[in-house]
């Protein structure tokens, strides 16, 4: 895989860490990290922050808000997203109950920690749970009323992450559509980010595309790869990856309920390094060169052929760490771009030809495995196997 151009001039000064060199990019690219913690061999927060800056990432997104992190990163200026689990939506339907935790949870991080928005569970809409989805909209409202009340509004928004399955038809990008049955919920929560100024999120993983069908689906265009692509007969742009078609499929979904100009965020994709014998695809080979183009796609800050001058597409790659308490096949607990040891998983090509990433940990020693209490967001626990349809 060849990167030239941008990433290679991008990529050029050095960071230094415990005696090792770590590339850091020169030119602030706007990465995101998702930052997932069902382990219990994870080192500690004040080790993550230089693994963090190790790969030039700007922006951090956490599943709950972790007093350990939110503290350990304060005056980084490293930009915060904290979540509330689906386990907590139903809590949130009171007012108060809303208050007390934006105080807690994120107004005494505030100004040193830079939080900047809260997702409000995780997935809802499609985990065929009535009870969550009637929470979730009440839930988001209770939370900015919160911020607003205590004149946070301004600087922290509120949004909710949803996976691809949240559409009814993704194929061609020009056919994007949102579930019929979904429309409703869909709706208020987009005019909701009409009025409160905050971005759709959306989870894209072209992985489970192509592990649904690889037969039919081209492994190339999944990795950013592909030499021809695909054409859309109804618009006739040109897609040279799956990512974009994905994120063009949101755009035309949103456009089709007249939300044409908001903006979406990305808020996880990634690629797994292991699988079970079912799980196609999922290799290091295949993780580094999604990730590997991945990021060189930020750092280009392109825009997708149906809005090219979209700049910064704030995309969140999934994720620092492999979790080894993560239920689910095998692939779930191998999306980390780093082993808890601190060692790169595999090797990001970033330059050229070449690959540079050090083999040697920055976080000496790992710690020892314990028990551990998991607390996220139930929504978390399992990615969502949507795919293209």
């Amino acid at each position: 895989m060849e990167l030239h151009d941008t990433t290679a001039h991008l990529f050029q000064s050095f960071f230094l860490v415990s005696g090792y060199f770590y590339l850091l990019p020169t030119v602030v690219v706007s990465i995101g990290i998702n930052y997932g913690q069902i382990a219990n061999n994870l080192p500690t927060p004040e080790k993550v922050v230089p693994l963090v800056r190790s790969i030039g990432a700007t922006k951090v997104k956490l599943y709950d808000a972790d007093q350990q992190v939110l503290r350990a990163f304060a005056n980084t200026e490293v930009e915060f997203i904290v979540g509330l689990g689906n386990e907590s939506l139903e809590k949130m339907q009171d007012q108060s109950e809303a208050q007390a935790w934006v105080k807690s949870n994120v107004q005494a991080y505030l100004p040193a920690t830079k939080i900047t928005c809260i997702t409000v569970g995780n997935e809802v809409l499609t985990l065929d749970d009535n009870s969550l989805t009637q929470n979730l909209f009440p839930a988001m409202q209770n939370l900015h009323g919160a911020l607003v009340n205590l004149g946070l509004d301004k600087q922290v928004t509120v949004t909710t992450a949803h996976s691809l399955a949240i559409l009814e038809s993704s194929y061609p990008p020009s056919a994007g559509a949102f579930r019929r049955e979904l429309v409703p919920c869909v709706t208020e929560i987009l005019d909701f980010h009409l009025k409160t100024g905050s971005p759709f999120l959306i989870n894209a993983y072209p992985f489970f595309a192509y592990k649904a069908n690889p037969d039919k689906v081209s492994l190339d265009f999944a990795l950013f790869q592909s030499s021809t692509g695909i054409v859309d007969p109804a618009t006739n742009l040109h897609y040279d990856n799956m990512l974009f078609a994905q994120i063009d499929a949101v755009y035309s979904a949103l456009a089709v309920l007249g939300y044409k100009k908001l903006p979406v965020h990305i808020s996880e994709t990634g690629w797994p390094s292991r699988g079970d014998e079912d799980e196609v695809g999922a290799t290091l080979e295949n993780a580094s060169k999604y990730n590997g183009n991945l990021m060189k796609v930020i750092s280009q800050k392109r825009g997708t052929p149906l809005r090219p001058n979209g700049g910064d597409l704030n995309i969140y790659v999934f994720a620092l760490f492999n979790e080894n308490m993560k239920p689910g096949p095998t692939s779930e607990r191998n999306y980390g771009l780093f082993k808890p040891d601190g060692t790169p998983t595999y090797q990001l090509p970033i330059s050229g030809n070449d690959t540079t990433t050090p083999n040697t940990s920055i976080l000496g020693s790992p710690p020892p495995s314990s028990p551990v209490s998991i607390t996220s967001s139930d929504g978390y626990l399992t990615i969502s196997s949507a795919m293209v349809s």
